[in-house]
């Protein structure tokens, strides 16, 4: 490493003589020794972060400058970087491009001597599986605001993420240099939207694009970041201006700790002197418990502030030693498993207990990430998959850093590490032999709410998408992907519109294969309105056997509880039709049913009522009496009243209550009947039946309309008549079609 870089990872010049002599070597070989340098420390030097937040808040900026200030990176870039680099954790290549994470990348790096595991997410609700899949397996986060923005539509998934698996954090308000900047209502903000007991830790001096510095309320001193890239903190004294708002500030914060911990709320009632110690220790103790948020300030892009985040880091978030890990353990003949509480301690004491949080497909093959929770792992070790049973044997142990592995010999509890060549789903748990029955908690998957069709545009590269298909929806589980037989189409399904986008263009890039999305067709059905009488007579004679057949009966509608059924019924009497030659008319019923006359669809909600009949001695056959059934069919097209059926969807929409109005709109453009209406906590939630036809597109105008706040899901409810309007729109469209279609016919 060089010593600039030594400098920046906060290491004293006094303290050079006892490094390493491969620190010193020079500017470009000093990452090579990195790896070891960075090896295995004891697990109170330890933390495993990950920066999350709402779409452009500066999650990846704020990574980029921690990397460079510990000496991980040499040079710093932009997200959008004029040099066409880019920041180290955007590797792909779609993601320098639009300028937004779509996946999470993981690193490690020293700070003042601790290891600190960095994995940097998405910001997009469209990606959320990727915050989910994180937060899951890191024991704090930073939580980075906007200070203009404040506390968005994402912030509040993020929030309710961190609250499902019980992970403390740091707020940090960024990007303080842009205009409109206003942290205190951002405070404001956290305490009201987020419901987080909250104070200022630190506060900026000046505003908007006049900040300079930031004013460590505990400490009681003003930092000024000099030097070309800020690398240079300057202590000094608090400006005169400011000095008021500090103790008010620092007083306010003194009585936020209290009503969470009850030492410094001792200290606090006795009217003791609290010490900048007492502050500090009751912090930790209530970070820890996630009973307060401290809140940071700074701006990443202007280097301001980002080195303070990091001892905050080390001084607040837990170490993997302090946070508790358990696994299920399910014994014969006991209904509910057994929770295990996992041991931290990092040697081979213990048997090893991991668990697989994200699937990646690269250069080398499958990439595996993992989080060690107990014991030790090495080269050539054999774990199990305790979902599958099936063993692996550790060929390559490696740590990540972006897109870039170093091999590591051994991993230990609280190690972040992937390995190689694992054929497992996301969430699975690998031990050692003896421990088959454990199994660590998997991960919550939201269920898909935007789906699409998707036909590779040349046939000739069905291969590459299938494998495409097949990688995409192994990596991500809120991808999936379905073939509708009734509507002939493959149809995937995702978080979003930029989900499913972004996934449309990987497949181009990646494996050659232009694909084309568009609208799935929605599965209606044709019935009839009322019974229709047929009396068909099929009769074919050109020499030897011929054909002969004939049916009488009725096709009446079924009740509307049974209308997506088919029903079937011999009602004859005597031998006008052997029962040999029945079956045949039932297959011809069942045939016609396949294509319907107004749209196409399939025919349902009708019972074939076969009353009576004709046939020959010679020329009757079942394949006469299936034409016959045919015959009789097409008759009903010409002579019944036919109607077009469509799916109903029952949805259920929740949101805040000052968009109830907004969204009840909504649903009424959208044909939408309200059943129901519940409310509590200044949340709506309703129930509702809308046509699957005026769902598309709403996931987007939802989100828009509720700031990002809403949510909705739904599923099958019933069939029920269309809309003439409705009905009249498909009856054109698909007579268009069959237009097109017979023209393209007598052109071959």
């Amino acid at each position: 490493m060089t010593i600039a870089s030594l400098l920046r990872c906060g290491t004293n010049l006094t303290r050079l003589s006892r490094l390493p002599a491969v620190a010193f070597e020079v500017k470009g070989q000093c990452m090579a020794s990195y790896a070891k340098y960075a090896e295995h420390k004891p697990i109170e030097k330890m933390r495993n972060i990950g920066i999350s937040a709402h779409i452009d808040s500066g999650k990846t900026t704020l990574t980029e400058r921690i990397l460079y200030y510990t000496g991980r990176i040499e040079a710093m870039h932009e997200v959008r970087g004029k040099d066409n680099v880019g920041a180290v954790m955007d590797s792909m290549e779609l993601e320098r491009q639009r300028g937004i994470t779509i996946q999470s990348a993981a690193t490690y790096t020293l700070w003042k001597d601790y290891n600190i595991n960095i994995i940097d997410t998405p910001g997009h609700v469209d990606f959320t599986i990727e915050v989910e899949r994180s937060l899951r397996v890191l024991d704090g986060a930073v939580l980075v605001l906007c200070a203009v923005g404040g506390v968005q539509s994402q912030t509040l998934t993020v929030n309710r993420q961190m609250k499902r698996y019980n992970v403390p954090c740091l707020a940090f308000i960024n990007k303080l240099d842009r205009m409109g900047a206003n942290p205190k209502r951002v405070l404001e903000q956290l305490r009201t939207k987020l419901k987080q007991n909250s104070a200022f830790i630190q506060l900026p001096i000046g505003k908007e694009s006049e900040t300079k510095g930031i004013v460590d309320i505990i400490e009681r001193k003003a930092l000024y970041f000099e030097g070309d890239f800020g690398e240079i903190v300057r202590p000094d004294e608090i400006p005169q201006e400011l000095k008021a708002e500090t103790d008010a500030r620092r007083e306010e914060l003194i009585e936020h700790l209290s009503n969470a911990d009850d030492t410094l709320g001792e200290l606090f009632l006795n009217e003791a002197e609290i010490t900048e110690q007492d502050i500090k220790d009751a912090i930790r103790r209530t970070c820890l418990k996630r009973t307060f948020t401290p809140v940071l300030v700074g701006t990443a892009l202007k280097n301001k502030g980002v080195q303070p985040l990091l001892d905050a880091v080390l001084d607040y978030l837990p170490n993997p030693g302090e946070v508790e890990n358990f696994a299920l353990l399910e014994k014969p003949g006991q209904e509910e498993p057994q929770k295990i509480l996992l041991n931290p301690e990092r040697s081979d004491k213990h048997s090893f207990v991991g668990l697989a949080f994200k699937l990646e497909a690269g250069k080398f093959g499958q990439l595996t990430y993992f989080r060690c929770y107990q014991g030790m792992l090495k080269k050539s070790d054999t774990i199990f998959n305790t979902r599958t049973n099936r063993k692996v044997r550790i060929a390559r142990l490696v740590r990540l850093h972006s897109n870039t592995m170093e091999d590591v010999n051994e991993i230990y509890a609280g190690d972040i590490f992937a390995l190689f060549g694992v054929d497992c789903a996301s969430g699975d748990t690998f031990v050692t032999k003896g421990d088959l029955a454990l199994s660590m908690e998997s991960i919550f998957v939201p269920e898909p709410v935007v789906s699409m069709s998707i036909t590779p545009k040349n046939s000739k590269d069905r291969d590459n998408f299938a494998k495409g298909i097949g990688r995409f929806t192994k990596e991500d589980p809120t991808f999936r992907f379905v073939y509708d037989p009734e509507s002939k189409e493959s149809i995937v399904s995702g978080m979003g519109e930029l989900h499913l986008d972004i996934y449309a263009q990987r497949m181009e890039r990646e494996y050659n294969c232009p694909v084309v999305l568009g609208k799935p067709k929605v599965a209606f059905r044709e019935t009839l309105m009322t019974p229709c009488e047929f009396d068909y007579l099929h009769k074919k004679q050109s020499g030897g056997a011929g054909q002969y057949g004939r049916v009488i009966g009725v096709l009446e509608p079924l009740p509307p509880q049974k209308n997506t059924n088919l029903e079937f019924a011999d009602e004859t009497v005597g031998t006008n039709i052997p029962k040999q030659f029945v079956p045949g008319v039932q297959k011809g019923f069942l045939a016609m049913c396949e294509k319907g006359s107004l749209s196409g669809n399939k025919v349902a909600g009708l019972k074939f009522r076969l009353i009576d009949g004709a046939s020959h001695i010679v020329d009757s056959s079942e394949h006469s009496f299936f034409l016959a059934t045919q015959g009789a069919i097409k008759q009903t097209f010409d002579n019944g009243n036919w109607q077009i059926l469509e799916p109903i969807m029952l949805v259920e929409i929740t949101g805040p209550e000052e968009f109830q109005g907004t969204v009840m709109g909504q649903l009424t453009k959208r044909k939408g009947l309200i059943i129901g209406i519940d409310g509590s906590e200044g949340w709506f939630t309703i129930h509702a039946e809308v046509p699957l036809n005026e769902m598309f597109g709403y996931s987007g105008e939802l989100r828009s309309s509720t700031q990002g706040k809403g949510e909705f899901s739904m599923e099958y409810s019933r069939y029920s008549p269309c809309q003439p309007e409705v009905q009249e729109r498909i009856i054109a469209a698909y007579q268009e079609s069959m237009g097109i279609a017979q023209q393209q016919k007598k052109k071959n």
